[in-house]
């Protein structure tokens, strides 16, 4: 049993002893060593870098070498009240981590043991001995960034709030937009608080829904919300009126719903925000979508398409005329496949124009144009407009209205590629909608190139994935799509501190793709829906978006139990697979 340490570890020489064990030759580490006068960085790290050393070997040589447990954080149960003994900015300077506090000492994580500076300060800062164990480096810094979550520092900061505004004290909600007079008034420090543990958690959308004594603050995370709740009726008007101004509202206005955008730099990231209020009974709701132009832009090769439809998509985009739809749920990934699209596209011998509500990315060579209803500049108006400017493509940002549908339509038909989203839950029902909406299918037939249907699912995390036997339940769906539980080996995700214990970390996109061929274009000249359906699901080369999620599934890229929440309930036209 490791006893805690009542002194400071030694220093030892790395690299010598590694040379000793013949694990490195001379010649690597004179080149190691070189390398480190450069950078000023550790030996250690330097090897594993220029490939050296593999950095398991080297963990598990230091933790013989020094006496000391190798701890594996994938697999390490936080307790964050332990953690947050240790200050973040301490834990990241000297790249430590509290593991344990036990009754006459605490195990400590460190990358690097034999750092007796950091030793001595973590000695001073903790005032406990010490027991010292190795962790990685990498999963040390994950590990720091899921456990020194904000939520009891936005709690504190609210209730700060709540007590300045009690007291009746010169805290004026109408001068919050002067953020440099402001700058460490407890509702600014909340925000930034709130928004810096939003992009710790990669968090896509924050809502602000306030209660009759409380606000409650929910965090979108791979699709799921996650929330914590503020005491205080008062507090969340403070915060909802700091937030209109930055976004330029009229904070006077609470009866109407408005929408705004502000940029905001976070952790050297600058984010645009999107920000919607909307009046309930008991104030303003306010939800905030976070958008990152520098990472959020990404090319169709990385959009995560099927090796079958990415080089088919590429052909479809390179036509000079036609529509092709992007069909799916809010929040499905509609707008990234659509920027990537136009990315792709965009070059100086095209003219593209989009009509945008909102303009999410903006784009060099592309003239995007912002849909303002209250002044009458809709969809259709502006789309109107856009073809006497000689456009190549057209964007619309969605087809909500028969006017619009019929405009892009008649654009698709007199030359012009137009790109446009339809709210729809798979490529077949996008057909039915535009004739729901009024439009004849023989002019749908014309125009139409194809519909790409789209959903996002949670992708396994890769630290905590098991092998999972299905339930009854799955394996009762699993029957109804014609497949046995045996067919493979099915997996889930644990749960670890890497994913908040979800199982799951990020998403990847399910995609369908149908293309308008001489079939489907006489189904459409009949419109008869069942018709439609039944031929735009036997077509050649269409796979269902439940068969590329079970796909996924087969793969070990996500669950049953993921692809069973999002299409549990299949549409009796759809059937089985394929």
């Amino acid at each position: 049993m490791n006893r805690p340490l009542a002194k400071p570890p030694e220093r030892i020489r790395i690299g010598d002893l590694l040379m000793r064990e013949k694990i490195i030759s001379e010649n690597a580490l004179k080149t190691a060593l070189l390398e480190q006068k450069k950078t000023g960085h550790k030996l250690g790290r330097i090897l594993i870098e220029l490939g050296f050393i593999n950095e398991e070997i080297l963990l598990d040589f230091l933790s013989r070498q020094l006496r000391i447990p190798l701890v594996d954080l994938k697999r390490y149960r936080f307790q964050p009240e332990t953690v947050r003994l240790l200050p973040e900015s301490y834990a990241r300077r000297y790249r430590a981590i509290v593991l344990e506090d036990r009754s006459d000492h605490l195990l400590i994580g460190m990358v690097d043991p034999t750092d007796i500076f950091a030793y001595d300060e973590l000695s001073r800062i903790l005032k406990k001995p010490l027991q010292l164990s190795l962790v990685p480096e990498g999963d040390l810094i994950r590990a720091i960034d899921v456990v020194y979550r904000r939520t009891e520092e936005i709690s504190l900061l609210a209730e700060e709030i709540g007590a300045e505004l009690r007291e009746g004290s010169n805290f004026d909600i109408e001068q919050l937009g002067q953020s440099e007079m402001l700058g460490d008034q407890p509702v600014v420090r909340l925000l930034k608080s709130l928004f810096e543990d939003a992009v710790q958690a990669r968090t896509s959308d924050i809502h602000l829904e306030p209660e009759e004594n409380q606000l409650r603050v929910r965090q979108r995370i791979d699709g799921i919300l996650h929330e914590q709740l503020v005491e205080g009726r008062r507090v969340s008007q403070a915060i909802i009126t700091r937030l209109k101004l930055m976004a330029g509202l009229d904070i006077s206005e609470r009866r109407l719903p408005q929408d705004g955008r502000f940029s905001l730099k976070v952790k050297d990231r600058t984010l645009d925000i999107r920000l919607a209020t909307l009046p309930t009974s008991y104030g303003e709701s306010v939800v905030m979508r976070l958008l990152d132009p520098a990472h959020d832009l990404i090319s169709l090769d990385q959009l995560g398409l099927p090796a079958d439809l990415l080089p088919r998509l590429q052909v479809l985009i390179a036509r000079p005329t036609g529509m092709l739809l992007v069909t799916g749920p809010t929040g499905g990934g509609k707008s990234t496949t659509l920027y990537s699209i136009l990315n792709a596209i965009n070059h100086p011998a095209v003219k593209i124009i989009t009509v945008e509500d909102p303009v999410e990315y903006r784009l060099p060579r592309i003239s995007q144009i912002q849909v303002n209803p209250r002044i009458g500049l809709d969809f259709a108006r502006i789309l109107r407009t856009t073809l006497r400017q000689d456009p190549d493509v057209i964007m619309v940002g969605e087809i909500r209205d028969q006017e619009t549908m019929e405009v892009a339509l008649r654009a698709a038909l007199m030359g012009h590629l137009v790109l446009s989203t339809l709210h729809t839950n798979d490529a077949p029902t996008g057909l039915d909608r535009l004739l729901n909406m009024g439009a004849r299918g023989y002019l749908i037939a014309a125009t139409l190139n194809a519909v790409i249907s789209q959903r996002l699912i949670r992708r396994l995390c890769t630290d905590c994935t098991e092998i999972h036997k299905p339930t009854p339940q799955e394996t009762a769906w699993l029957g109804s799509q014609g497949l046995s539980e045996s067919t493979h080996e099915w997996r889930r995700g644990r749960g670890c501190p890497f994913c908040n214990n979800s199982g799951f970390r990020g998403r990847i996109g399910v995609f369908e793709l149908l293309e308008i061929d001489i079939p489907l274009a006489d189904a459409l000249r009949r419109e008869v829906s069942s018709d439609i359906a039944q031929t735009a699901r036997h077509q050649d080369g269409y796979v269902s978006l439940v068969r590329r999620a079970l796909g996924y599934a087969e793969d070990g890229l996500t669950s049953l139990s993921e692809v069973l929440r999002l299409f549990g309930e299949v549409n009796p036209l759809q059937g089985s697979l394929p």
